[in-house]
């Protein structure tokens, strides 16, 4: 079978689920692409696998950065290749799992590398943010970069905050830096898969899903970490759901709109994914609902 294998797709789809079935039987370690499951201490809302499942099959690039670091593309391609590394020394293969599309660009295409940007260029636009709101700098970035504007999330102020820092510092768009030919490609070609189900289908999962992170303590889970010192402004805290449950916390929303806007907010998010990976012509996708033909196929697929 290829020894590279990516399950890409929207959200709340079954990615990690399919992985987990897959992987005993093709001898494979799962590789996370999920840009927040990186984190220590966000477990609930992040769909981390548990720790059975991590005992089942060998995990690689979880719990691998405190909440107030920050995390971007051209990290994740190093770590995420050296995995790959390891294990095509060790003759394993891989699934790489997650929906992250930029992420996974990076690891499979090639980034090129971004400047390093001035301290007091950051430090400006912090101090705007506090005067001016963050509804002011996302409409100036529209201007400046409205590729990056267009697949960030409403409120995410981290990567806003990160896109309008480049183009200050630099004078070049983010996207336009992403877009560049990278100086080295990558040395894998894995075989890339996508599960897609109906928007219907979709959005319903992603309600229940939230609901039931919420039954299972994901506010428990926040209040934890907020307890630990943490402000809620590090770049963990900006991901879907954490930031609403944080503004909860700070009385700024009732629960319930926060959980509303959560579900709002993530499937906006599923609508931008499958719309980058609808781009990859390389993605076969299929059926997620069709789940005991979707493993004989993608494992009469894999090893052809």
């Amino acid at each position: 079978m290829c020894d590279v294998v990516a399950i890409v797709g929207p959200t709340a789809t079954g990615k990690s689920g399919l992985a987990l079935r897959l992987a005993p039987g093709l001898g494979a370690e799962i590789v996370n692409a999920d840009a927040l499951q990186v984190y220590r201490g966000l477990d609930i809302g992040t769909a981390k696998p548990s720790m059975a499942e991590r005992l089942l099959v060998r995990h690689h690039l979880l719990d691998v950065l405190d909440p107030g670091e920050r995390f971007s593309a051209g990290l994740f391609s190093r770590l995420a290749g050296a995995s790959l590394e390891r294990l095509r020394t060790d003759r394993r293969s891989a699934l790489v799992v997650g929906g992250s599309g930029l992420y996974l660009r990076a690891l499979f295409e090639g980034i090129s590398e971004i400047p390093e940007t001035p301290p007091a260029v950051r430090e400006s636009l912090r101090a705007r943010l506090e005067i001016e709101g963050l509804d002011a700098l996302r409409a100036e970035l529209r201007r400046v970069d409205p590729t990056t504007d267009a697949r960030l999330a409403r409120g995410d102020t981290q990567r806003i905050l990160r896109a309008l820092e480049v183009a200050t510092a630099t004078g070049v768009p983010l996207s336009a830096w992403l877009a560049r030919k990278p100086p080295k490609q990558s040395q894998f070609t894995p075989r890339k898969l996508g599960l897609t189900l109906s928007r219907a289908l979709l959005y319903d999962r992603i309600r229940a899903r939230v609901e039931s992170m919420l039954e299972s303590g994901w506010l428990r889970e926040v209040e934890f970490l907020l307890s630990q010192g943490y402000s809620g402004e590090e770049p963990a805290f900006q991901a879907i759901g954490y930031r609403q449950l944080v503004r909860h916390l700070r009385g700024e929303v009732s629960l319930g709109d926060a959980v509303e806007e959560t579900i709002r907010a993530t499937r906006q998010y599923a609508k931008r994914q499958l719309t980058w990976f609808r781009k990859d012509q390389s993605v076969r996708w299929f059926d997620a609902t069709e789940a005991g033909a979707l493993e004989s196929e993608v494992r009469a697929w894999l090893v052809t």
